[in-house]
C-alpha cells in the first residue's frame, strides 16, 4: 500500500492517474478511530483542483480503455478479487479501526467484495446487443451497447469497502472509468482498494480517488462537464441535492439512500426465527445500515410474547473487543451521529415513549434499545435514527400491518414472518419496498440482485446485472444487406 507512516498515524493522498498524488491545497484532514476518537489516518482534503484533475484523467484513460477487451477487464477484475482475498487481514483491520466494524461484520465485507468483482468480472462478457427484424425492405437492423464514460462514484462510512467496489466494480467491467469519493469517515478502505485495482494491473487512470470532504467537493464531482454518471449511497437528503443537479444537467443518477424499513411478524410466526431476525435487521453493525428494521409490526395476540423474547435476545448482543466474533454491536461513528441517536432515544422518551431496554451509552456504544409507545409526535417514529434503536407497534392483523408498513415516505426493504404462504405472498405484493423478504431479516445484499428501494429511498438499482442498463448506451445500427 502506498503510503507514508508517522509515529501512530498514517497518512494517505489522492490517486490519480496510477499515482499517488498530494492534496492541492497541501491541507490534510484527520481520521479518527470511532471506538476511541485517537487519530486513525491523516487524509488528503481535495478540492475543486484535484477533482478536475481525477476527472480528467479518466476522462483520458477512456479512450483507450472503453475500448479494452472483455477478456482483460475479466482478468483484472478476477484478479482484484483474489488479491482482496489474499490481503484480507488488512482490509479487516482497516475496518475495525476505521469504522468500528464488529469483526464478523468486517468478515462479511470482505467476502462481499470479492464476490462483487467475481461477479462484475462475469458481466465483461454479457454485454451484449441484438439483432432485430426491420421493416424496411432491404435493411439489416442492429443494437449495440457502448460504455458512457466517466464515471462518479460517492460511497458511505458504513459498509466503505462492500460500496466501493460495488459501485467501481460494473463501472469497470462495462468499459467505463471511475473516479471515486469514498466518505471523510472512510477513506483509508478505499485506498487500499485503489492499490489491489493497480495490482490486478487496471491500466492507470481507469481508477482514481480523491478524499476529502464530501460537504465541500462533493457537488464539483457530480456535475463536472466530462462526468457522465453518478453513483451515490448515503442520505436521501443529500441524494435529492444529487438527483437535482443531475437532472438539470441530463446526467444519469443511481440513488441508494435510507430506509425506515418495516418488519412485520404475524401471530403463527416461529418466534425464535422472528426474534432472531429482527435482532440482526436492526443491530447489525449498531443499526448503521440503510435496511435495518426500525419499525417492527407485530400482531397483538403475540405482542406480549414477541417483546419479551426480543428484549431478553437483545440484551445478550455483545459489546466487547471488536474483533471478538460475539460482539455485535460496536461505537457510532461520530459525535454528530452519537447526538442523533441520543436525541431520538431522548425525544420519544419525553414524549412518552417506554424504552423497555436499552438507552444506556458504553463510551461511543448505544445498548441495544427497544421502543414502545412511539406516535406521531416523536421523531423517531418517521426519521432514520441509523443507530442500534428500533420500535414495537401492534396491528390487528394483516390488513392494518400493510397499511402502516406503507405509511412511510422511504420504501427500500421489507420483511415478513409467517407460515402461511398466502399471506406472505400479499404482503410481498402490497409492501411498497424495493425488496421483500419472507421469514429473513431486512437486510440482505448479494452482488448480482437489483439492490435498491422507491421514494426517498432511492432511484434505480444497484447489481452487476441490472448495472450493465445503467452503465452502457444504447445504439441502433443500420446498414443494407445486399438484397436490393
Amino acid at each position: 500500500m502506498n503510503i507514508s507512516s508517522g509515529t501512530t498515524v498514517q497518512s494517505i493522498d489522492h490517486w490519480i492517474g496510477g499515482e499517488r498524488i498530494a492534496p492541492s491545497s497541501g491541507r490534510y484532514f484527520t481520521d479518527n478511530n470511532p471506538d476511541d476518537d485517537t487519530p486513525y489516518a491523516r487524509v488528503a482534503e481535495g478540492d475543486t483542483k484535484d477533482i478536475d484533475r481525477a476527472v480528467q484523467s479518466a476522462h483520458d484513460a477512456f479512450k483507450t480503455y472503453g475500448k479494452s477487451m472483455a477478456l482483460d477487464r475479466e482478468a483484472w477484475l478476477s484478479k482484484a478479487a483474489a488479491l482482496v482475498e489474499k490481503y484480507r487481514d488488512d482490509f479487516l483491520d482497516i475496518l475495525v479501526k476505521e469504522v468500528g466494524s464488529p469483526i464478523g461484520k468486517a468478515h462479511f465485507e470482505v467476502g462481499y467484495a470479492a464476490g462483487c468483482l467475481r461477479s462484475a468480472a462475469g458481466v465483461a462478457r454479457r454485454i451484449a446487443g441484438q439483432t432485430i427484424p426491420s421493416d424496411t425492405p432491404g435493411r439489416f437492423a442492429m443494437t449495440i451497447r457502448q460504455p458512457l464514460g466517466v464515471v462518479a462514484t460517492i460511497s458511505p462510512f458504513n459498509v466503505p469497502l462492500l460500496k466501493a467496489s460495488k459501485l467501481s466494480a460494473s463501472p469497470l467491467a462495462t468499459g467505463n472509468t471511475v473516479v471515486m469519493l469514498p466518505s471523510e469517515e472512510a477513506s483509508m478502505v478505499t485506498s487500499r482498494l485503489v492499490d489491489i485495482y493497480k495490482e490486478a494491473g487496471i491500466p492507470a487512470g481507469a481508477v482514481n480517488m480523491v478524499t476529502g470532504l464530501g460537504a465541500d467537493i462533493g457537488d464539483a464531482l457530480t456535475t463536472h462537464p466530462l462526468v457522465k454518471a453518478v453513483m451515490f449511497t448515503g442520505s436521501s437528503r443529500v441524494g435529492k441535492h444529487i438527483s437535482a443537479l443531475c437532472g438539470s444537467m441530463m446526467r444519469r443518477v443511481l440513488l441508494e439512500l435510507g430506509g425506515k424499513n418495516p418488519l412485520v411478524v404475524l401471530a403463527d410466526a416461529d418466534l425464535d426465527a422472528a426474534v432472531e431476525g429482527a435482532c440482526i435487521g436492526q443491530f447489525f453493525y449498531q443499526g448503521q445500515a440503510c435496511m435495518a428494521s426500525s419499525r417492527i409490526y407485530v400482531e397483538k395476540s403475540i405482542e406480549e410474547e414477541f417483546t419479551r423474547r426480543f428484549i431478553a435476545r437483545a440484551e445478550t448482543l455483545g459489546m466487547g473487543d471488536l474483533r471478538d466474533l460475539d460482539t455485535w454491536l460496536g461505537p457510532i461513528i461520530s459525535g454528530r451521529q452519537r447526538e442523533r441517536v441520543r436525541t431520538h432515544i431522548e425525544d420519544a422518551r419525553a414524549k412518552g415513549a417506554k424504552v423497555l431496554t436499552g438507552g444506556e451509552w458504553v463510551g461511543n456504544r448505544c445498548r441495544p434499545t427497544i421502543l414502545s409507545g412511539v406516535d406521531e409526535t416523536m421523531t423517531v417514529c418517521r426519521e432514520e435514527t441509523f443507530g442500534p434503536v428500533t420500535s414495537i407497534y401492534p396491528v390487528a392483523d394483516l390488513d392494518e400491518a400493510i397499511e402502516r408498513a406503507n405509511d412511510t415516505n422511504y420504501g427500500l426493504s421489507a420483511a415478513i414472518y409467517t407460515k402461511d404462504l398466502n399471506k406472505a405472498f400479499r404482503y410481498m405484493q402490497e409492501v411498497n419496498a424495493g425488496m421483500v423478504h419472507i421469514n429473513a431479516p431486512t437486510i440482505a445484499d448479494e452482488p448480482h440482485v437489483p439492490f435498491g428501494g422507491v421514494g426517498d429511498s432511492g432511484f434505480g438499482r444497484e447489481g452487476t446485472d441490472v448495472d450493465v442498463d445503467t452503465l452502457t448506451e444504447w445504439k441502433w445500427v443500420t446498414f443494407p444487406n445486399g438484397r436490393n
